[in-house]
C-alpha cells in the first residue's frame, strides 16, 4: 500500500511538473505563432480591403468632380445658361430610376429585396426626402456662388455629420471633438469673410444642403445596419430615386414649370443632358457604394481631397477669384477636418486592437482547458494501471 501511494504521488508530481512545462512551452510557441498566423492570414484580406477602399474613393472623387463642374456649366448664366436646378435634378432622378428599374425588373441583374410598406415609409421615404432637398439646394447654390467658395463651405460637413450623429445617438459627445468642430466653423467663417463675390442667399442654400446631406448620411448608416436591410447600389437607386423624383415634382410644379413654359427658346439637348444624367447615375452608384462599403467618415475624408482639387480647378480653369483670406480660412478648416478624421481613425484602431486581444486571451483559455482535460485523463489512466 505504501509503495502504491508513492507511485501515485510521484506520478501526480511528475504530471504537474510536466503540465507546467507544457503550458510554458505551448504559450511561448502558440501565442507568437498564433499572432504571426493571424497577421499573415489577415494581411492579404486587409490589403485587399484597403485597396478596394482607395478604389471606391478615387472613383467617387472623379465622378463627383465631373458632375459638379458639369452642373455648374449647365446652371451658370454665363455658361450654358439654364438656371433650373429642380428640373436638372429631376432629370437626373428620372434617368436613374429608369436605369435602375431596367436592371432590377427587366434584365434581372440584381434581385429586389423584400421591402415592406412600413419599412419603405419609415426608412426609404425620409432618406429620399432629404436627398431631394440636398440636391435641390446644392444645385441652386451654383447659380449664385463660385465653385471654389462652395467647396470651402462644404468643409462644414464633418461638423454637421458629427452633430447629427450625436442627435441620433450614433456618435458620443466629447468636449474636445466639439471644440474641434468650432475651430472648423471659425475657419469657414474666415473664408466666407474673405470671399470676393459673397452672396447671402447662395450661402444659405449651400448651408441648408450641408445640413440635409449630413442627416441623410447618418440615416443611410441606420438604414443599412440597425434596420437589417442590405441595399446594393442598384437597389438603392431602385427604391430611393423614384421617391426623390416625386418629392421634387412638388416644388417643380410651383416654381420652375411656369418659367419653363414661358421660355420658348429652350430646346432639350440630348447630348448635354444625356451625358450629364449618365454621370449623375454613376455618381449615385459611387455614393451608395462608398458609404455602404466604408463609412460616412471615409466619404468626408475623400471630400477634403476633392474640394482642394475643385478649388484649384476653379481658380486655374474657370478663373474664379480666390483671395488669400479664402485660403487662410479654408486652411484652418482643413487642419480641423484632418485632426477630426485622425482622431476617428485612432479610435477605430483602438477598438480593433482590443478585439484582437480578447480573441487571443480566449484562445489561451481554451488551450489551458484542453490541457487540464488531458492531464485528468492521463492521471486517471495511470491510477487505473496502478490499481490493476
Amino acid at each position: 500500500m505504501y509503495l502504491l501511494e508513492n507511485v501515485l504521488t510521484s506520478s501526480t508530481e511528475g504530471g504537474l511538473h510536466a503540465r507546467e512545462q507544457r503550458i510554458e512551452q505551448a504559450v511561448s510557441r502558440h501565442l507568437p505563432s498564433a499572432t504571426m498566423g493571424k497577421v499573415l492570414a489577415t494581411s492579404g484580406p486587409v490589403f485587399k480591403k484597403i485597396l478596394m477602399s482607395y478604389t471606391y474613393v478615387a472613383i467617387w472623387i472623379f465622378l463627383s468632380f465631373t458632375v459638379i463642374v458639369f452642373n455648374k456649366y449647365i446652371l451658370d448664366r454665363k455658361m450654358y445658361n439654364w438656371p433650373f436646378p429642380i428640373s436638372l435634378t429631376m432629370i437626373h432622378m428620372g434617368f436613374c430610376s429608369s436605369l435602375a428599374f431596367l436592371l432590377v425588373r427587366v434584365f434581372k441583374f440584381v434581385e429586389p429585396i423584400g421591402m415592406t410598406r412600413e419599412i419603405y415609409m419609415s426608412s426609404v421615404v425620409p432618406i429620399g426626402a432629404l436627398y431631394s432637398l440636398s440636391l435641390w439646394l446644392s444645385n441652386s447654390a451654383y447659380i449664385y456662388l463660385s465653385v471654389s467658395f462652395i467647396q470651402m463651405l462644404k468643409a462644414l460637413m464633418p461638423v454637421a455629420v458629427y452633430s447629427t450623429g450625436v442627435m441620433f445617438k450614433k456618435e458620443t459627445f466629447k468636449s474636445q471633438t466639439m471644440a474641434n468642430m468650432i475651430g472648423i466653423s471659425v475657419g469657414v467663417g474666415i473664408a466666407a469673410y474673405g470671399e470676393a463675390k459673397f452672396n447671402g442667399w447662395g450661402v444659405m442654400l449651400q448651408l441648408g444642403a450641408v445640413a440635409f446631406e449630413a442627416t441623410r448620411l447618418v440615416l443611410i448608416q441606420i438604414l443599412l445596419t440597425s434596420k437589417g436591410i442590405s441595399l446594393n447600389p442598384i437597389t438603392s437607386l431602385y427604391y430611393i430615386a423614384p421617391c426623390c423624383f416625386l418629392f421634387l415634382s412638388i416644388p417643380w410644379c410651383l416654381v420652375e414649370y411656369p418659367k419653363l413654359m414661358a421660355t420658348s427658346s429652350f430646346h432639350y439637348d440630348f447630348v448635354v443632358f444625356g451625358t450629364n444624367s449618365a454621370c449623375a447615375f454613376a455618381l449615385n452608384l459611387a455614393v451608395f457604394l462608398l458609404v455602404g462599403k466604408t463609412s460616412a467618415l471615409t466619404m468626408n475624408v475623400a471630400g477634403v481631397v476633392k474640394d482642394w482639387l475643385l478649388i484649384a480647378f476653379s481658380w486655374s480653369v474657370i478663373m474664379d477669384r480666390v483671395t488669400k483670406l479664402n485660403l487662410v480660412g479654408y486652411g484652418v478648416a482643413f487642419l480641423g477636418v484632418c485632426y477630426y478624421n485622425h482622431a476617428k481613425l485612432q479610435g477605430l484602431k483602438s477598438k480593433e486592437v482590443q478585439k484582437k486581444t480578447g480573441e487571443t486571451d480566449e484562445e489561451i483559455g481554451l488551450m489551458e482547458q484542453k490541457m487540464d482535460r488531458d492531464d485528468e485523463n492521463l492521471a486517471l489512466g495511470r491510477k487505473t494501471d496502478a490499481q490493476a
